[in-house]
């Protein structure tokens, strides 16, 4: 998940905030080389599982339109429609994912990277307790997306906010760069206590339905 969010968002970001001046990459450069990231994670997620990697997708996208916007000087309520849009699309392709075979929510929280997968199914099969945790699985889904759709609204007026002067200006550069720094606290912190609160909600259930322990649930560290 970190490796996820790394490759697809904060690099690429970071990249293009902090070295697309002159003095360094430059603007073309700069897109292609925050472009290399979330592509190559994409393609090394791709040979290892044969699944496309929805972040790389989007982390593509994101810095594609982040860029373009950039060179071609557009207003800036274009960035901040499009800072809006990603976790939007992040918040809606989890409550999709529910409908499907592969909910986003076991890629966040539900996973062996976190859990003792095969331990939990175990002890929800022999208390048959399968459907409820399924459930309880959607209303963690449902605080997820939530968490994605605040972080959007955040996005949006941060954008808003921060974002006042025209692209392509060393006043916009250094906009976009204190827009980044901000991000994490006016945007993130928010958006991960809620994944947190969602985890332990699902946590608490998990215990509640399998009478396992903590210790029994979690991986070791």
């Amino acid at each position: 998940m970190l490796a996820n969010i790394g490759f697809n968002i904060i690099i690429p970001t970071l990249i293009l905030t902090k070295l697309s001046s002159e003095e360094y990459l430059g603007p073309a450069y700069s897109i292609v080389v925050a472009l290399a990231f979330p592509i190559g994670f994409g393609v090394r997620e791709f040979m290892s599982t044969h699944k496309a990697n929805f972040f790389s997708i989007l982390g593509i996208f994101s810095v594609i339109m982040t860029g373009g916007m950039s060179l071609l000087q557009l207003d800036p309520e274009y960035i901040a429609i499009k800072e809006a849009a990603i976790p939007a699309l992040f918040g809606l392709a989890t409550l999709y994912s529910m409908r499907t075979r592969y909910p986003l929510v076991k890629t966040f929280l539900f996973n062996d990277q976190i859990l003792q997968i095969n331990k939990v199914k175990q002890a929800l099969e022999s208390y048959n307790n399968n459907h409820i945790f399924e459930q309880k699985l959607a209303h963690a889904s449902y605080m997820v997306a939530g968490s994605f759709f605040l972080s959007s609204v955040l996005n949006y007026v941060l954008a808003k906010v921060i974002l006042v002067s025209q692209p392509g200006t060393v006043e916009f550069t250094e906009e976009l760069g204190k827009m980044t720094a901000l991000s994490f606290p006016v945007i993130a912190l928010p958006s991960t206590l809620v994944l947190v609160a969602a985890l332990f909600y699902l946590l608490h259930h998990i215990q509640k339905l399998t009478h396992l322990k903590s210790d029994e649930i979690f991986n070791e560290m």
